[in-house]
């Protein structure tokens, strides 16, 4: 009974609970905030030949160890008559004096950085900082001075530095999310009051939740995309849960009960399913340390915070809420609104049981066909030819790609170390797919060199990392042996390619210890072997969907264009390995939540066929508000910018759509038919060692017994 206690302590000690949610979260958004960690974005790390060059650079090249920035020039009466030299020479100088900037090799001092037919140059500063620790402030000077499109030059700005001061992630979108939430629950519960509790319960949540991530960074760092992506899911989550509460309460009011006793029998109930879920999510979450990136794991524990927080607000804010509420929980109604709706989710239910295996093996074809795309899924990192085609980035991008072909943004640095370096650099020359090969340059101290080599293909292009693998495979081994010498394809280009090699390699261990552990929570909360391996089958479908409709968008370029993605391009390399456990642990919220009404139907004594129809009948409507909430904030991020996070936004949101009508309302009514009463079936071994639960479901001492 231990949250039937809690229900009562928050709802008794209401005022102290609301006060001292408020002043935490004003304190722990102030403490995050003002000494928030800086993110850092290096996914190279680890025992990779991009790792191990980085190393060489770092410890030979420190002033090339950065990440650099370009200056492209395009002019059609030529890049050297006398006022367009002027002009590049001009913005060269500016660029030195910018901070960070180590270095700037000029067009016309630096042999290969004028094309042939003498209308494009470039010049590249080498920054001794990541993009990420360069003052945005700084970027979006430099590019008011220096970017120009008039007279006889024009002159645009590329690099990471550049992209991430032009598409920063986060924004409006979020805000958007939140008033399509007000609008959904509005509609859902016909009342403000009710529909005011979840978004306030959501929100201290999620400001609790995005404070502590701010601090967390010092200890385990994370990647920029972090906080947006946490306030993703704990903007959907916290809503939800609280939206699966307060439903339950405005239920036993309705029954009857007092305040204080739908505040416990909703926590016992309700509250109950909303742990399991959101537990469920956070360990799905922390099953992303399987994938041994630092980085990663900073994102899992930043997300799951967010979850954490928006879960024990559920439970412990929102009981204090509805103590000041009482039975006006309903008060100031807006005529037409929020009417219940149960017999219609009642008929669909019985008629999916009059026919489950037809049914069944419909939406089973459906989900099927959506995910068949997914099995030409290719992974990348966006770069300025995915940026937004008005920016400066996608500018330079373009300029540079028609005067010396697309790998010139995707330049691949090659470290030796020992002996000479020009047998490596001529092997590189002679590689197919490779157009150019700058001079070996060597160390300060002698012990070192880097090759700079251009690829005829860009970064998004497939051959590009077929020709990193070639030259590690093939060229290099065969160039350095004998000779003493080491050599390690590196740069941000490589990077990126072992970083969605290693994703591809170590994602089935991601989805087994994920889908195991998730079994793991369901059969303790449900109490039944058959009902975890459905779900879990069923949530694998729903993701494979999900993913499939995400390649389809994005890679092959159907309706990419009106959902905002500039051009086709490849999946970005972290998004579907962030999509699965977000998505199975979301995808179980909806199942604990109309399995457990299920079930507590069927332990009343009403047959499985008959308790289906009335769990769905009686959970179709706060699911299908629940789900509305979650697609509207993961698709409100398309009105943003960052091209990556627009991506994980489409994925979640057509993964909860497909969750919430395909399987929630044709899989889960057709399986649970034919299974009949086996749907309850638990070994009476592993029954022994699962506590028991009185009606509330509260746990309670015992031996369980099956079914």
């Amino acid at each position: 009974m231990r949250l039937a206690r809690l229900a009562r302590l928050c709802y008794r000690k209401r005022r102290l609970t609301v006060a001292a949610w408020i002043a935490g979260t004003i304190a722990v958004i102030v403490l995050g905030f003002g000494f928030a960690a800086d993110p850092l974005n290096d996914f190279s790390g680890g025992d990779s030949g991009s790792a191990k060059a980085e190393k060489l650079l770092d410890d030979h090249f420190p002033k090339q160890s950065g990440d650099s920035v370009t200056l492209a020039v395009r002019a059609d009466g030529g890049v050297r008559t006398p006022d367009v030299q002027a002009r590049v020479r001009q913005a060269i100088e500016r660029i030195g004096r910018t901070p960070h900037v180590s270095s700037v090799t000029s067009p016309y001092d630096t042999p290969g950085q004028i094309s042939a037919d003498g209308r494009t140059a470039f010049a590249t500063a080498a920054l001794d900082v990541t993009a990420e620790d360069m003052p945005v402030a700084e970027v979006k000077k430099l590019l008011e001075d220096v970017r120009s499109s008039d007279g006889p030059v024009r002159l645009e700005m590329g690099g990471a530095a550049v992209d991430t001061a032009e598409t920063p992630g986060g924004g409006f979108a979020e805000g958007i999310g939140v008033l399509a939430a007000v609008i959904i629950l509005l509609v859902a519960f016909g009342s403000l009051l009710a529909m005011g509790l979840p978004i306030l319960t959501a929100l201290l949540g999620i400001g609790s939740g995005l404070g502590l991530v701010a601090l967390l960074g010092h200890v385990l760092p994370a990647p920029s995309f972090s906080p947006v992506v946490a306030a993703l899911i704990g903007l959907g989550v916290g809503i939800d849960y609280a939206l699966f509460i307060v439903t339950r309460y405005r239920e036993e009011l309705h029954a009857g009960n007092d305040p204080e006793e739908s505040t416990v029998i909703a926590l016992t109930t309700a509250g109950r399913a909303v742990l399991f879920a959101g537990t469920t999510v956070v360990i799905a979450l922390m099953g992303l340390f399987v994938m041994q990136q630092k980085l990663l794991n900073g994102v899992a524990v930043a997300a799951g915070l967010a979850v954490l927080m928006t879960m024990l607000g559920a439970v412990t804010l929102l009981p204090a809420l509805l103590g000041f509420t009482g039975h006006a929980i309903d008060r100031f109604r807006v005529p037409g609104l929020g009417r219940a709706r149960r017999p219609l989710a009642e008929r669909w239910a019985r008629t999916v049981q009059r026919h489950p295996a037809v049914a069944g093996l419909a939406a089973a074809a459906v989900l099927l066909v959506l995910a068949a795309p997914a099995l030409s899924m290719r992974l990348s990192l966006p770069d300025s030819s995915t940026q937004p085609h008005n920016t400066s980035g996608y500018a330079s991008h373009r300029i540079l790609t028609e005067g010396f072909g697309p790998g010139t943004a995707a330049p691949l640095v090659i470290v030796t170390q020992g002996g000479d370096a020009g047998a490596v650099a001529a092997a590189v020359r002679a590689t197919p797919g490779v157009a150019a090969v700058q001079p070996p340059r060597t160390s300060a101290d002698g012990a070192a060199s880097m090759i700079m080599a251009f690829p005829k293909t860009g970064v998004q292009d497939e051959e590009t990392p077929r020709l990193v693998h070639t030259l590690r495979d093939e060229v290099i081994p065969g160039a350095t042996a004998g000779t003493g010498v080491t050599a390690y394809v590196g740069g941000p280009n490589a990077a990126s390619i072992d970083f969605a090699d290693e994703v591809s390699t170590r994602l089935p261990w991601l989805i087994a210890v994920v889908v195991g552990l998730s079994l793991l929570l369901l059969v303790a909360l449900v109490r039944s072997v058959t009902v975890a391996l459905q779900a879990a089958l069923m949530n694998l479908l729903s993701i494979a969907a999900a993913y499939g409709v995400l390649t389809a968008v994005v890679q092959w370029g159907w309706a990419g264009r009106v959902l905002g993605f500039p051009t086709d391009l490849p999946v970005t390399t972290w998004v579907p390995l962030m999509m699965f456990p977000i998505l199975f642990g979301l995808s179980m919220d909806y199942e604990v939540f109309l399995v457990s009404r299920i079930r507590e139907v069927h332990r009343g004594g009403v047959e499985t066929r008959e308790a289906v129809a009335q769990g769905l009948a009686r959970t179709a409507r706060v699911i299908t508000a629940a789900a509305a909430i979650m697609v509207m904030v993961f698709l409100s991020v398309l009105l943003g910018a960052d091209i990556a996070v627009k991506q994980i936004g489409l994925g979640l949101g057509v993964a909860i759509l497909i969750d919430a009508t395909v399987v929630r309302m044709v899989l889960v009514p057709a399986m649970m038919e034919v299974f009949g009463e086996a749907n309850w079936w638990l070994p009476r071994p592993l029954a022994r060692l699962l506590p028991a639960h009185d009606e509330h479901g509260e746990a309670r001492p015992g031996v369980g017994v099956s079914g």
